[in-house]
């Protein structure tokens, strides 16, 4: 992709074509800038906080290995003759010793090796980890903890082509909804490692650069998001995200709304034409669903090849109601019924734009805080995202119903 080295060494390179969706309305002004202009560094250096590790601030040091009693371990292992899994895990949101018991003892019963155990901690979300897991050519990779964990885990294997089981733990186990998993069935998805079926899925990627020129890549397996939902996140205690769980966004929500300024941004979907527009935020989809039922994108699929883009440009109050019923009613509610979709097709709301593609680069200036899979990345002033289509190979229980991914 030449997002990256436009945004490395300033070129103007055009995009790849691509075959996108709609993308009426917003038509481009003659006298904006590029987005390569519009991002420009200010006199102000940006800085990234530090991103909230989905861990415990008690729980500092690089990855580390444990055995099924929780000693630690040296990270080479002794090699396995049988196939031999990796449990990758929050010790802040699991119940450590049970958990490594189950998959020790399910390992056994399918005939594989003693299964080699990961815990997480700040400084390790769980990619380093994996990455250990990796050189140690296992076979399959467990993890269980927050999206954030899900999300550190899921990049480390993204085209390597050995699967991920997701046990779902944490606060709002996102990519485990949006795969119809079982979230309180953890015996269940263990035994999906070793006698389930697998399913390719998307990943998406997020190249980002920072107000002083820096340019960081990560991945996401959920949604990217820049603007008001980044600042929802930092602005959600972490104290009362751990006593009523995902609820507690509300409370960040209703915080970040009393300051909460449109921005202007300037995007290109791969192969179409630059536009501008002011936005509150910017919503980058890999899967459709939120908590609560919520469908933020109905028609997304994380196995499209496709990225969904949700535009929200509100204005005023009216234009927030209209935000909440497009996503909250008439996405979740109303598609559901041909009656409904007939309605929503005579409809004319500019609120909430969607587009569709292989991959968009937004730029703005100044900064605007930047998010992936709920997790807060500190500010950027530009921002492409792409999707790997068929990235991760998950294990899912024997049988599972596909249709809907």
């Amino acid at each position: 992709m030449k997002a990256d080295a436009a945004a490395a060494d300033g070129s103007h390179d055009d995009f790849h074509a691509a075959r996108l969706g709609d993308d009426a309305g917003d038509r481009p002004r003659k006298d904006v800038p590029h987005p390569k202009d519009a991002a420009e560094p200010d006199d102000v250096i940006h800085q990234p906080e530090d991103v909230d590790p989905d861990s415990s601030e008690e729980l500092p040091g690089k990855a580390q290995r444990v055995d099924a009693e929780g000693g630690e371990k040296p990270m080479d292992a002794e090699p396995a003759q049988n196939k031999r899994a990796a449990l990758v895990y929050n010790p802040t949101k699991v119940e450590p010793e049970e958990l490594r018991g189950r998959v020790a003892e399910l390992s056994k019963d399918a005939g594989w090796a003693e299964p080699l155990f990961y815990e997480t901690t700040v400084d390790d979300l769980g990619d380093d980890a994996t990455r250990a897991a990796l050189d140690e050519k296992v076979d399959a990779v467990l993890v269980a903890g927050g999206d954030g964990t899900v999300r550190a885990v899921a990049e480390a294997l993204t085209s390597t082509g050995v699967p991920l089981t997701i046990l779902p733990s944490g606060t709002g186990n996102l990519l485990a909804r949006n795969l119809y998993l079982p979230l309180d069935d953890t015996d269940t998805m263990i035994r999906a490692t070793f006698e389930g079926d697998v399913h390719s899925i998307d990943t998406g990627l997020a190249r980002i650069r920072r107000a002083d020129g820096e340019i960081e890549e990560h991945g996401f397996s959920v949604m990217a998001g820049m603007g008001l939902d980044a600042a929802m996140i930092q602005n959600t205690r972490d104290d009362l995200k751990k006593q009523v769980g995902w609820v507690a966004y509300v409370d960040g929500a209703a915080r970040s709304l009393v300051n909460a300024k449109p921005f202007r941004v300037m995007y290109q979907l791969n192969g179409h034409r630059l536009h501008s527009a002011k936005v509150q935020s910017v919503l980058f989809a890999n899967c459709g669903a939120l908590q609560g039922g919520v469908a933020l994108i109905p028609d997304a699929s994380i196995a499209d090849g496709r990225l969904d883009v949700a535009v929200l440009q509100p204005t005023g109050v009216l234009g927030w109601l209209g935000v909440w019923r497009s996503i909250v009613w008439d996405n979740s509610v109303l598609r559901k019924f041909r009656a409904g979709r007939r309605v929503l097709e005579r409809r004319k709301d500019s609120s909430v734009r969607y587009l569709r593609g292989t991959g968009i680069e937004l730029a703005t200036s100044p900064a605007q805080p930047i998010e992936l899979d709920g997790d807060e990345f500190g500010e950027a002033t530009r921002i492409y995202t792409s999707i790997i289509a068929g990235g991760l190979i998950v294990a899912l229980p024997k049988g599972h119903d596909t249709s809907s991914i």
